[in-house]
Order: C-alpha cells, then sequence, then structure tokens
C-alpha cells in the first residue's frame, strides 16, 4: 500500500548513463549522430520504396512499413534523452512518461508482428515459390500489416492500463534513459498484480507467438535450401534471408533479455545497453543492413 509519506508522482528523474558532463558530451554526439543516421536512413528508405517500381511488391511493401514504425520508435526515445543531456534536466513528466509507455508499447509489438510476417513472406518465398503471388497478395500484405499496427494498439493500451495502476512516489528515479514498464513496477510502493499480469500476459500472447513463427518459418526455410543441389541456388536462397535474419536477431535477443529473462532488480545492469540495441542501434542499422545486402535496393538507388 502507498505510505502515508509518499505522494502520487508529477514527474519522474531519468538517470540516464553517466554524471560525468565530459562522457555526457561524448554520449551526446554519439547519439545525436545515430539519431540523424536514423532519420535520414529510413526516411530514405520509405521513400525510395514508394516511389521505385522495382520495389513495388509485398517483401519491401513490409519493409517500407518496418522503416517507418523503426522511424516512430527511435523519435519517442533519442531527442528526448538528447534534450535532457543537452540542458542538463532529466526530469519527465508523468502525462510524458505515460505516452512513452503507450507509445512504445505500440510499436515494439508492431514491429515484432512486422519481422513474423516478414519471416513468413520469405518462407512462401523459398518454399513455395509458385504460390507466392496468390499467398501474398496485396490485399492479403494489408491485412496483415494492419492486424500488426492493431496488436501493437492493443499492447500499447493495455500497457497504459496497466501504469495507471500503480502508485509510484514523487521521488521515483527511473534507472533508464526512458519511461520502461518493467521498471515502473518494480518502483511501485501500490499493488502491482494488475501490471504484472498485463505484462506477462502480452509478453506471452503477443510476444512470443511472432517469435515463434519467425523460427519455425526459418526452419523450413533452412530444410528447404539444404535440399537444393546446387551451391549457386543455395547462395541466392539464403542471401534472400540474410538481412531479415539479422534484423531478427538483433532485434529479438535484445527484447528477450529485457522482460522474457527472469531475474532480480539488483542484476539489470545491462538492461540499459540491451534498450539501446532495440530502440536507437536497431532503428538506424537495418536501412543499411537491407541496402547493402540486396541487389534491388541498391539498383532502385542507383536509378
Amino acid at each position: 500500500m502507498p505510505g502515508s509519506n509518499c505522494t502520487q508522482a508529477t514527474k519522474f528523474v531519468l538517470a540516464g548513463f553517466t554524471k560525468d558532463p565530459a562522457t555526457q558530451v561524448a554520449q551526446f554526439l554519439l547519439f545525436l549522430l545515430t539519431y540523424l543516421v536514423t532519420i535520414l536512413g529510413n526516411l530514405g528508405m520509405v521513400a525510395l520504396i514508394r516511389a521505385s517500381p522495382l520495389l513495388h511488391s509485398p517483401m519491401y511493401y513490409l519493409l517500407g512499413n518496418l522503416a517507418f514504425v523503426n522511424l516512430c520508435t527511435s523519435t519517442i526515445i533519442t531527442p528526448r534523452m538528447l534534450a535532457g543531456v543537452l540542458l542538463g534536466e532529466k526530469g519527465i513528466t508523468y502525462a510524458g512518461c505515460v505516452a512513452q509507455v503507450f507509445t512504445l508499447g505500440l510499436f515494439v509489438i508492431t514491429e515484432c508482428f512486422l519481422l513474423a510476417t516478414m519471416a513468413y513472406d520469405r518462407y512462401v518465398a523459398v518454399c513455395h515459390p509458385l504460390l507466392y503471388p496468390l499467398v501474398m497478395s496485396p490485399e492479403r500484405c494489408s491485412r496483415l500489416v494492419a492486424g500488426s499496427y492493431l496488436l501493437g494498439l492493443t499492447n500499447g493500451v493495455a500497457q497504459t492500463i496497466g501504469m495507471s495502476s500503480l502508485f509510484l512516489c514523487s521521488s521515483s528515479t527511473i534507472d533508464l534513459f526512458f519511461c520502461d514498464i518493467s521498471l515502473l513496477i518494480s518502483l511501485s510502493t501500490s499493488d502491482t498484480t494488475l501490471s504484472l499480469a498485463i505484462l506477462r500476459t502480452s509478453s506471452s500472447l503477443l510476444g512470443v507467438p511472432s517469435i515463434l513463427v519467425v523460427l519455425v518459418s526459418y526452419v523450413a526455410i533452412i530444410s528447404t535450401v539444404l535440399s537444393i543441389s546446387s551451391a549457386e541456388g543455395k547462395r541466392k536462397a539464403f542471401s534472400t534471408c540474410a538481412s531479415h535474419l539479422t534484423t531478427v536477431s538483433t532485434f529479438y535477443g535484445a527484447l528477450i533479455f529485457m522482460y522474457l529473462i527472469p531475474r532480480s532488480d539488483t542484476s539489470r545492469g545491462g538492461d540499459k545497453w540491451a534498450a539501446v540495441l532495440y530502440t536507437v542501434v536497431t532503428p538506424m542499422l537495418n536501412p543499411f543492413i537491407y541496402s547493402l545486402r540486396n541487389q534491388e535496393v541498391k539498383e532502385a538507388w542507383r536509378r
């Protein structure tokens, strides 16, 4: 129960990474450069996919949506962090914290299902190429993408409801550079049953199934590729999946570390770097991963 000497928070302190001024300057410049590259890379990818007829296919339609989600995820986190370092103001209002919990919950789960859809797209392309135009029709792709956003919205609303049930003291310090629902739960002085139930349910019903879709798809892809007798055929088949597999490994690895591996509050030292990986690094790298390893994208850039 809330203590009598504890008032409901209207503002939180985001601890960030360091208090050393010299290190903060280097941190600011690094994250500013990362964010600028993220903006240019993902906006460029979206514009290229829309403008180039060469990229008007289901795979690039999904990739364009992934670039948009990456752009949103990075924008939710990085500008606020940069402003805090530049102005020396690490506080965030309760409303701002709620907004971060909602939007991050929305876009993280949306990205999970977009990556799962892309894995299924690669499965159909490699294992059932003759059925690909029928299975991955424009109408079905639109429904799959819309479903990804809807599931993300469901998660965002659920996490917001979970946060609203928490009683957080006005002196609360979040040992991260954004408002994370799992850390807010650990800081609560009230009953956390509802918030924990929502977090675990969303992880089980939304996060785990998307991971399973990716795993099953790639098991089938690898089995099919290994049965190809031609070395050139194997190389081409693997090359169509390499970019997506790189993105999936980085993104899901960080999320599993953050939310699915049980550990005590005293052993969360790696959370900041896992959070940086899926909120800052992955959105920056994705456009380059798909551009550098994809001949069609490189040809579209040249044109």
